[in-house]
């Protein structure tokens, strides 16, 4: 009997092992693998012997629960923590005002440069013994200070002579949930909205704690739950209720909740004859409601607004302008300490001239008459979340207006949660360009930070690519770019190349023969996804509404713009959109020294060569190559370059557990064939202008053109509501 128990005990323990394996992903990066280093683990031992950690807020509480389950994961020991300071402290945890008075003496000066949020994390000499000290001005700081300590030990960084001075540089760091109040994910590849209206307030599901922790271990203070294309209901009473419940159970981790205002709502769920933002009896609606949500929501962070954009309703269905109406909003959250992010994502049916335009016309003239309150909140590219875009105008024109950043996380344009994209590889090269808008150096990243206009707000905006999947982002590899985007959040001159190292280590293995290649791989990934869906500079061709696989041929939709034909402008004398002085003059947004070389198709980058000309198809590249002969390699090498990524893949078999790498390997898989189809489908119908040959090395097309037209998705992920 005793045997068959000890038998059943094994069988238990096996199956809850393969589970466990099984629910790989759930954890994100804060899996806290346990430290195998023998030497490392000593000096993490040592390190964090004894802690002093007082437990004054909530928001402490929780900090140090994270410490303890980090340690007792990272070391396989429960920490000694105490409220007690004494002379064995071998870690110190401490707000400023409680510092010993011969640590503050160290580190007063420090104390002062890292602000609000920031922190300092130093070994000091104290009493004749070194001690980690971790200390911040308030409780924001030692949780963010935490959470970087945990880092640093799940990457297998020592602790000896830390010097950490460390504060965001970006105030605002947001997330923007498309998520619909029936649970459907706008662009969402990962399952489901993870607010289950339904249940809230009275059920708190743990996943939105565990969402929380995520967003605080990478510095995200806010949310805004709700999608752009807002539903009024949001901010009713019962509604209302609901979003309070998500808003006490994150105040803990430093995020604040933010809401989406459909500009309809005085009429929609108001009563109101009108939405006009100068008429009074819309002001008050609006202030009313205001104090309504803060009487609920005291730390409410304010409001994201989609306005006269895509069919939704703005200032402009009044004769009024996007000064009128994101002033009115401002006005009533001032008092509160609200801020008003507001889209400056504009294109209109009736403006005939290039969409590149039409945001940077519309914004650019009203220029220092935004409130203090007021973040203009500008997608990175003109266009809409391209695999490449060049920076947005607007990022090198606006010097008196609070600009703000919205990267999409999500893969709207990048093959959902499909291929293996690592997007912080597009956020740097954006963050890096340089405006010249003040000379040489002005890059996006000092407008977006304030420090090359004095700034006084500041803001950065990513679009969410969480769901319900049990891995969060529907492909582990996906979690790099939420990850990522936090990092580049709080600090935007880190490299891509550093966030990957930190991601693998933390997710995966810190072996360095796992985390080199594998880093290489995710290094080329963006570039061999623009390869084979939009290279040289081409851009839109997606298929028309779900952004499913290629569509150059669309172009019967209601609206030019909405038909990648618009973009590419394909004939038999070449491809490509001419932006320069000779055609829509869309260089002309940038600065002269940019648009110098810009119009020129000789000193245009050539990733960016069709974006701005229109050039024949035996133009001849840097290389020698014709247009046609080297856009066609361009697509072959993608492919290439996918097929290189499953072979890395799979000499990474050795060190990730069986279910990590058959889904990595299969989803692989699916990105090699959805590449070929670009190619073919792409190739094949740019062939019909060209008239040429593919060149030498480029794989034949299996079927044809006419196949590929007729594919039909209408199941496909993350399409609009039809209400839009």
């Amino acid at each position: 009997m005793t045997c068959n128990k000890y038998i059943l005990l094994l069988i238990v323990l096996f199956s809850s092992l393969t589970y466990a394996q099984s629910l790989d992903g759930y954890d994100l990066w804060l899996g806290y693998s346990k430290v195998e280093d023998v030497l490392l683990a000593q000096e993490y031992s040592n390190a964090t012997k004894s802690i002093y950690f007082p437990e004054e807020s909530e928001m402490l509480i929780v900090t140090k629960k994270e410490l303890k389950r980090g340690l007792e994961n990272l070391l396989g020991q429960s920490p000694d923590i105490s409220n007690l300071q004494g002379s064995g402290t071998t870690l110190l945890i401490s707000k400023k005002d409680d510092l010993p008075q011969t640590v503050l003496e160290v580190l007063d000066q420090n104390l002062e440069q890292v602000g609000k949020e920031g922190f300092v994390l130093k070994e000091i000499l104290s009493d004749g013994k070194e001690m980690l000290v971790l200390s911040a001005n308030n409780d924001q700081g030692i949780l963010y200070g935490v959470f970087r300590l945990l880092s640093l030990m799940q990457q297998g960084e020592t602790l000896g002579r830390l010097d950490i001075i460390d504060a965001p540089k970006i105030d605002l760091r947001v997330l923007n949930h498309w998520d619909n109040l029936d649970r459907t994910v706008e662009r969402g590849y990962a399952g489901f909205s993870l607010w289950n209206w339904q249940k809230l307030p009275e059920y708190i599901d743990p996943r939105y704690i565990d969402y929380a922790r995520a967003n605080a271990s990478i510095g995200i203070n806010g949310t805004a739950v709700s999608n752009v294309n807002a539903n009024s209901l949001i901010l009713t009473p019962m509604y209302l209720e609901k979003v309070k419940a998500l808003a006490d159970t994150f105040r803990p981790y430093g995020i604040k909740v933010y809401l989406t205002a459909r500009f309809s709502s005085p009429i929609e769920i108001g009563g109101l004859e009108t939405a006009d933002p100068l008429d009074a009896n819309v002001q008050e609606w609006w202030r009313k409601k205001t104090d309504q949500i803060y009487a609920l929501i005291p730390d409410f962070g304010g409001y994201l607004v989609k306005a006269n954009s895509e069919g939704q309703p703005g200032p402009q269905n009044y004769g009024r302008t996007h000064v009128d109406g994101a002033n009115m909003m401002a006005k009533v959250l001032e008092p509160h300490g609200g801020i008003v992010m507001w889209r400056a994502f504009v294109y209109s049916e009736h403006d005939k001239n290039d969409r590149a335009k039409q945001a940077y016309s519309e914004f650019v003239p009203f220029d220092g008459k935004f409130m203090d309150n007021v973040l203009v909140q500008s997608k990175n590219g003109a266009i809409d979340f391209q695999p490449r875009e060049p920076f947005h105008p607007m990022f090198g024109a606006m010097p008196q207006t609070n600009l703000m950043m919205e990267f999409q996380i999500t893969k709207e344009y990048l093959g959902f949660s499909t291929h293996l994209v690592y997007l912080p590889k597009l956020f740097e090269e954006v963050l890096d360009a340089d405006t010249f808008q003040k000379g040489k150096g002005s890059t996006v990243a000092k407008v977006v930070d304030g420090t090359l206009h004095g700034t006084k707000l500041t803001g950065i905006a990513g679009v969410a690519n969480t769901g319900t999947d049990l891995n969060w982002t529907g492909h582990t590899f996906a979690q790099a770019d939420w990850y990522g985007f936090g990092r580049l959040a709080w600090n935007p001159y880190l490299g891509a190349e550093k966030i990957a190292d930190e991601w693998i280590k933390a997710t995966y293995s810190r072996n360095p023969k796992f985390v080199e290649p594998i880093k290489k791989m995710m290094l080329g990934s963006r570039e061999a996804v623009v390869n084979y869906m939009n290279p040289l500079g081409l851009h839109h061709i997606f298929d028309t509404g779900h952004h499913y696989g290629p569509g150059p041929w669309v172009s019967e939709l209601s609206r030019p713009e909405w038909n990648p034909t618009y973009y590419h402008k394909a004939d038999e004398n070449g491809i490509g959109f001419d932006r320069t002085s000779t055609g829509s003059d869309a260089t002309a947004q940038y600065a002269p020294e940019l648009a110098k070389i810009f119009n020129d198709p000789k000193t245009t980058p050539e990733e960016l060569l069709l974006w701005f000309h229109h050039l024949p198809w035996d133009y001849k590249l840097k290389n020698g190559l014709t247009l046609w002969n080297g856009m066609a390699l361009k697509y072959q090498e993608g492919v290439d370059q996918v097929k290189e990524m499953i072979e890395t893949w799979e000499k990474s078999k050795p060190y990730v557990s069986k279910e990590q790498f058959e889904e990595i390997q299969m989803s692989l898989n699916i990105q090699l064939k959805e590449a070929k189809w670009w190619r073919d489908a792409c190739l094949l119908y740019f062939q019909t202008f060209s008239k040429q040959e593919l060149p030498q090395g480029v794989e034949k097309p299996t079927k044809t053109l006419e196949y590929f037209k007729s594919l039909k998705f209408p199941f496909a992920p993350g399409r609009r509501p039809q209400w839009d």
